[in-house]
């Protein structure tokens, strides 16, 4: 999934469903990265760019960047319902 510029992260890819939690990847757009409320690494390089992985279960919203809410509603067998929103 696209999300917004701002955000600092390309396009969202879920690479698994399972364990309560869904397992996502992206592709970082800005100089810096940062995550808390759900597990997550990544690497940027001194020119931007680089990738970060994801593991987020359901429950509270983990905040990215601090500029993206990122909630797990729902885990059902072998999809899940996120929702992505403006921090704050």
């Amino acid at each position: 999934m696209t999300v917004p510029e701002a955000y600092g992260l390309g396009p969202i890819k879920v690479t698994a469903i399972g364990g309560g939690r869904v397992d996502m990847v992206a592709a970082l757009t800005g100089s810096g990265y940062s995550v808390s409320g759900c597990s997550g690494g990544g690497s940027v390089s001194s020119g931007g760019g680089g990738g970060v992985a994801l593991s987020c279960g359901e429950g509270p919203a983990a905040t990215i960047n601090d500029a993206m809410s990122l909630k797990v509603v729902d885990i059902l067998d072998a999809a899940a319902v996120l929702r992505i929103k403006p921090a704050g």
